[in-house]
């Protein structure tokens, strides 16, 4: 057996190697956050001050805090105040560290990891417990609850948790996984408590109860959640008396909103915005390249797109280069080729090339051969943040394809469900999680994974599945991986699942009082760990 204590490294070698990235921006050393302004208030502010509610604008609706339920960021932003995980990655995402849990250990055969917990970690206090200690028996509750239950599948292969004592489980797994680690740092993983999910049934997500820094004060649907600190949580304590993240679906209402005070952080900064918030004294605006990409996704089952001549059209008739340029002319993104972000240590720069070119005469080819020499009608399905690139997209297929695309846009939580269930036609969202491949790949093209946001389109290649499952099933390579899924890659492109568009920044814009935020790659939000306490200087 590896043993790896929070004593010595957080990790053997090969578990280094195996489940983390070596960067969150190219793979080869983590890169600092860019603030365009004021950087130099947050060494300058002095003694860190307890106090106050800070206000963060999300650009969509929470459906649902329910760790297995939820299939958004914006969920798993609030989750994360709420909850915590056996292991976390640190903020530069370079290596998995102790939260829960304090030590582990892995099996020679990767089947098997050990945790030893924390003894001195309770729960908030709900209607159906007052705040009891956590046990091993609750690890094994809500680990085996998500890798039944989870929505988007984020536990998948756990064949059981085996309660060692009360203070030590063991996840078994089904085939070796060298991703796991990597996968119990996800939200949809933090641990509750048995009783409250019993208790509250299907209201559970309206009514999370974890063990993080911040508990549940008020749910008002559709329009924000309210957290106060929590005094029993295990870590340091947090300088802010709570947190309150309200839903503004319009980017340019949230902007507004940050200037005049109303909200003190909003995320998902884009367009026009980015340079409204650089050029306010009052505010900074922070920017990483993320692990972020954007894309449509085409049907592969039903409709005109269940051709491939068809969805190769359509790939040849969207001009991302332009498309790109005019959705983010004020900067915060570029052409994406790949279904991964070059943030990732398993992106390779040598597939681009095989990338189909904007072709619109060719497009207009295939889509005549597919017998469609007149176009069609089709739906394309978007939450509002997108807007501007469907409408862009919708042209684009107009002019060079006579495809009529009817934009639709949804909330998160209808545009997931419709997505989910593989209704709709052509849709365009986002994807980000963590640098290990499997988090993009496995997710968005594994045929198990078709009925999941992730594999919307119900792709299914026995070729690619089987390279995704041996990626992290034979080695704990990271050359050998990667090579692995450049397999997949090749396949995938080759089948037109995709219409890759845009590479993101996380960028996050906030009033100069708002100290100690650390913006990730990964679009996280953090609020108190053993690295950040955010506290507010005014």
């Amino acid at each position: 057996m590896r043993k790896i204590s929070k004593a010595k490294a957080l990790f053997s070698s090969v578990m280094v190697v195996s489940m983390l990235a070596l960067a969150a921006c190219g793979g080869q050393g983590s890169a600092p956050a860019q603030e365009s302004k004021g950087g130099e208030q947050q060494a300058a502010a002095g003694q860190p001050k307890d106090g106050g509610v800070l206000k963060i604008g999300l650009s969509s609706t929470a459906k649902t805090l329910d760790p297995i339920a939820y299939t958004g960021a914006y969920e798993s932003n609030i989750i994360r105040s709420i909850g915590d995980t056996l292991v976390r990655y640190t903020s530069d995402l370079s290596k998995i560290e102790p939260s829960l849990a304090t030590e582990w250990k892995v099996s020679d055969d990767m089947k098997v990891y050990t945790f030893k917990l924390r003894d001195n970690v309770y729960f908030q206090p709900g209607k159906y417990q007052d705040g009891r200690k956590m046990t091993a028996e609750d690890v094994k509750y809500s680990l085996e609850r998500s890798a039944k239950q989870s929505a988007l599948k984020r536990l998948r292969g756990v064949e059981k948790v085996e309660v060692i004592s009360e203070n030590e489980v063991a996840i078994h797994l089904d085939a070796p996984n060298a991703a796991l680690l990597a996968m119990l740092t996800d939200g949809g993983n933090i641990i509750v408590p048995r009783e409250e999910v019993e208790g509250w049934k299907d209201q559970f997500g309206t009514h999370l109860v974890g063990t993080g820094p911040f508990m549940i004060d008020k749910f008002n649907q559709d329009d924000s959640v309210n957290l106060k600190r929590s005094d029993k949580y295990w870590g340091p304590k947090p300088h802010l008396d709570g947190v309150e993240f309200k839903f503004i679906t319009d980017a340019n209402m949230m902007t507004n909103a940050l200037r005049s005070g109303d909200i003190d952080m909003v995320t998902d900064v884009k367009g026009q915005n980015r340079a409204i918030i650089e050029k306010d004294p009052n505010l900074n605006l922070q920017t990483k390249p993320g692990l972020s990409i954007e894309y449509m996704g085409l049907n592969q089952i039903e409709g005109p797109t269940k051709d491939k001549k068809v969805r190769e059209a359509i790939r040849m008739a969207v001009d991302v280069e332009g498309l790109v340029k005019g959705v983010f002319k004020w900067g915060g993104a570029e052409k994406s080729f790949l279904p991964l972000p070059k943030a990732s240590w398993g992106y390779d720069a040598s597939l681009e090339a095989a990338v189909p070119a904007f072709n619109p005469q060719k497009a207009k080819q295939l889509l005549a051969e597919a017998g469609y020499p007149d176009g069609f009608k089709t739906e394309l399905y978007v939450i509002a943040s997108r807007v501007p690139q469907a409408t862009i997209a919708a042209q684009q297929l107009k002019d060079n394809l006579n495809i009529d695309a009817e934009i639709k846009t949804v909330e998160w939580g209808t545009f997931s469900d419709i997505v989910a269930k593989g209704k709709a036609p052509l849709y365009i969202m986002g994807w980000s999680w963590y640098t290990d491949p499997d988090f993009f790949l496995y997710q968005m093209f594994h045929s198990k994974q078709i009925g999941s946001l992730g594999n919307s389109y119900a792709y299914s290649n026995p070729e690619v599945d089987k390279l995704l499952e041996r990626a992290t099933a034979e080695t704990t390579d990271e050359a050998k991986r990667k090579e692995l899924y450049s397999q997949a890659m090749k396949l995938i492109n080759d089948d037109s699942v995709h219409v890759e568009l845009g590479l993101l920044d996380v960028a996050t814009g906030m009033k100069k009082y708002v100290q100690d935020y650390q913006v990730r790659a990964d679009g996280s939000i953090f609020l108190v760990n053993d690295e950040t306490n955010v506290w507010l200087n005014k």
